[in-house]
């Protein structure tokens, strides 16, 4: 915690949380406990996120790609969802924290999506922290969607395909407020974003760890943050630039 300095904290952490079913099976375990310990991880970090003053959290909960695991899989963590969001609730309302969620909700059963509709619209007014759960997401496929709903647009005469820019997308898109993530961890020891934020991660500092999400802690974190406050950030500029601007 010493080695943190609080002026230069990532406003938004994204984090892909990976192996849960590689840490059950490594123990013998059915990959359904290695969910069940994930969760437990991401009560941990969402807490340790808010004490530490990060302002946004985006975790990838489930992706478009995961419906095609087996079917006792996928119920599994649809349950460990609904539970979480059920357990989670007060907390995350004392402590001041709005929950959203991105992807294809349409996607999710209606017990799980009246469960959300209900966390969020109580969390709706909090503002200390964002949590944001990328559920039934894919990045491809939010790009699929924001360039339909453009091209509707254009269609009913509502918007110009010249005026068309960056910042045009990026109101079409599942959450247009959410800032982009300056920091994106990757538990699990691999080494891609996996479909993960592909719009907003232009400019991410990457971070990748071997550890896998049942074991990662509040320390590994810290170890995260660290690393990002140790590195220069350019968009585009030159070093001296950057120096120039501080």
């Amino acid at each position: 915690m010493a080695r943190l300095d609080p002026n230069k904290l990532p406003r938004h952490v994204a984090i892909i949380p990976d192996g849960n079913g590689r840490w059950a099976e490594a123990r013998g375990l059915p990959r359904e406990q290695g969910h069940r310990q994930g969760c437990e991880v991401v009560r941990e970090v969402v807490r340790a996120c808010h004490e530490l003053g990060i302002r946004v959290l985006t975790l990838f909960a489930f992706s478009t790609e995961n419906w095609d695991r087996p079917v006792e899989e996928v119920g599994e963590i649809m349950d460990l969802l609904e539970r979480y969001m059920e357990s989670e609730t007060d907390e995350l309302v004392e402590q001041g924290i709005r929950v959203q969620a991105i992807g294809r909700l349409s996607d999710l059963s209606p017990e799980l999506r009246q469960r959300l509709e209900e966390l969020t619209r109580r969390t709706e007014h909090n503002d200390e922290m964002r949590l944001a759960f990328a559920l039934s997401y894919s990045g491809r496929t939010e790009i699929v969607d924001a360039v339909r709903n453009i091209a509707r647009a254009v269609e009913a005469g509502c918007v110009d395909p010249e005026a068309i820019d960056e910042k045009s997308v990026q109101n079409y898109l599942y959450a247009p407020d959410l800032p982009d993530p300056d920091l994106l961890i990757r538990t699990g020891d691999e080494h891609r974003i996996s479909n993960f934020l592909l719009w907003q991660l232009a400019y991410t500092e990457l971070y990748h760890t071997e550890r896998l999400w049942p074991d990662f802690r509040k320390q590994d974190l810290v170890d995260a943050l660290v690393a990002y406050q140790g590195r220069e950030r350019r968009f585009g500029r030159t070093s001296s630039q950057v120096r120039e601007r501080r």
